[in-house]
Order: structure tokens, then C-alpha cells, then sequence
């Protein structure tokens, strides 16, 4: 089952990916998060629970309403934000490292048709290996 790549947001030029790693003791998984443009390349760890894969269950429902969500705010390690219509013209994912390093990544993303539903799949298949 490992690794799972349970985020992939990219339009081949940037890119911001979770990759579960591993299982871990007490329910919680190790993962890290994978960002790559063409001007910025860095990743950080990050410690998945059931309540953040749930968070971002519903984070999904409510992209697909067409609002911007915030994922893991107010918990130790990263946030991840997706912004539909960013600065630029088109998706952006901000990635927030305040708790380690203190920097923030702000990506835009062309983002293919679709994608919210391919990231639905995702999570329901991971949820479901896990019984």
C-alpha cells in the first residue's frame, strides 16, 4: 500500500504532492509533502491522523461547491490551502510551514477538469485500505 500518493495537484510544470509513507504506532501515518516548479523545489514532513484524512474528505466537498478550503489550520506541522481562482488566473496551493522552517510556499496550478473527483477517489481508496 506504500507509499500512497493521496495528493497530486500539478499541470506538469508545478506540482504539490502528499505522499503516505508508512504506518505509524497509535494510528497516524507518516507523510510528506512533495512541491516542484520550475523556480522552487522543497518538501516537509508530515504526520497524518484519521481526523486529518477525514478534514480533508470534507475539504474536497466543499471545493467541489467552489469554495477555497484551508486544511490542517490550527494543528501542529504544515497547512495546505487551495485557492480556486488565485492571483494568477488559476488554482493556487499555498503550503504553510510555520510550526518547523516558517516559510510558505504559494504555487499556481493549472488544474485539469476533474481533479476534485480523481482526489475523492484517492481518499475513499485510502480510508478503505486501511480496514
Amino acid at each position: 500500500m506504500f507509499p500512497f500518493e493521496l495528493v497530486r495537484l500539478t499541470d506538469f510544470e508545478n506540482e504539490v504532492r502528499i505522499v503516505v509513507q508508512s504506518s505509524m504506532d497509535g494510528g497516524f501515518w507518516e507523510a510528506q509533502i512533495e512541491i516542484t516548479s520550475l523556480f522552487v523545489k522543497g518538501s516537509t514532513l508530515l504526520v497524518l491522523s484519521q481526523s486529518k484524512l477525514e478534514a480533508w474528505a470534507q475539504a474536497l466537498d466543499v471545493l467541489s461547491l467552489g469554495q477555497d478550503v484551508t486544511w490542517m489550520q490550527m494543528d501542529r506541522g504544515p497547512t495546505v490551502s487551495v485557492q480556486l481562482e488565485g492571483e494568477r488566473d488559476c488554482p493556487e496551493v499555498v503550503v504553510e510551514d510555520e510550526s518547523i522552517s516558517m516559510v510558505t510556499v504559494r504555487i499556481p496550478i493549472a488544474l485539469e477538469d476533474g481533479w476534485i473527483s480523481d482526489h475523492q477517489a484517492r481518499i475513499r481508496r485510502f480510508i478503505e485500505n486501511l480496514r
